[in-house]
């Protein structure tokens, strides 16, 4: 008679809730700033008969996109801290290659995921070196829209936010170029969503390890000696 064995995977705890709940409202925030952000630079015409006046649907696109910027902004800040009182999993240090190892990492997943030179199995439970350093450029990406969208927002507001960021218009040679930028770099957030969507589908098709339902539950199915070895 054929004895079963164990399956040599155990459910870790990866993603805190902390860090659940900014991945989710940063994405819905990214999404509408991206819809939002298009139409603003492109705005479309839905009716020519009815006065101005009689239609405010740019005016609410204006202020979705604004208060998107307002609530990445502030979900972006709990992020960092919990960068520094999270788990090891979430810790700051794992968006940038300081060690030899982690540099070493980034390049094995460019040969492997990337340019398919090695058919070896390279396991992170947390994001791999490569990962994290992209978050980490989307992360200066973000920055700059935010300080070129506050401060195309400050000719029409007083608040503090905008008041903070008016230097960058003379900084960057005026309103239309700083506008043209803001408006380029959304095209960053398009493409990075597209290629986020299908490395985290790949992962969690070829290791089988919950690489997408982790992020709604928190929870990855691991080897032990992949924990060890992290």
């Amino acid at each position: 008679m054929a004895t079963s064995q164990a399956i040599p995977y155990r459910r870790v705890y990866v993603w805190e809730l902390p860090v659940r709940l900014f991945h989710w409202i940063n994405a819905l925030c990214i999404v509408l700033l991206i819809a939002t952000g298009y139409l603003i630079g492109n705005p479309m015409v839905f009716s020519r008969s009815a006065e101005a006046y009689q239609q405010y649907w740019f005016g609410t696109v204006r202020f979705l996109h604004f208060a998107s910027a307002y609530v990445a902004v502030f979900n972006l800040l709990a992020r960092v801290y919990w960068s520094f009182v999270g788990n090891r999993w979430a810790r700051w240090n794992t968006f940038l290659p300081l060690s030899g190892k982690r540099f070493a990492e980034m390049i094995g997943v460019v040969r492997t995921d990337v340019m398919e030179l090695d058919k070896r199995e390279l396991i992170s439970i947390g994001h791999n070196a490569l990962a994290g350093f992209t978050y980490f450029g989307t992360l200066l990406a973000f920055l700059f829209q935010a300080a070129t969208g506050f401060a195309l927002y400050s000719s029409m507001s007083d608040a503090l936010a905008p008041r903070l960021f008016r230097w960058v218009i003379p900084l960057m040679g005026g309103d239309m170029a700083v506008r043209q930028w803001h408006h380029a770099f959304l095209w960053i957030f398009v493409v990075f969503i597209i290629i986020h969507v299908y490395l985290s589908a790949y992962h969690d098709l070829v290791e089988g390890r919950g690489t997408i339902s982790a992020i709604v539950g928190g929870w990855k199915f691991e080897r032990d000696e992949d924990i060890r070895r992290e």
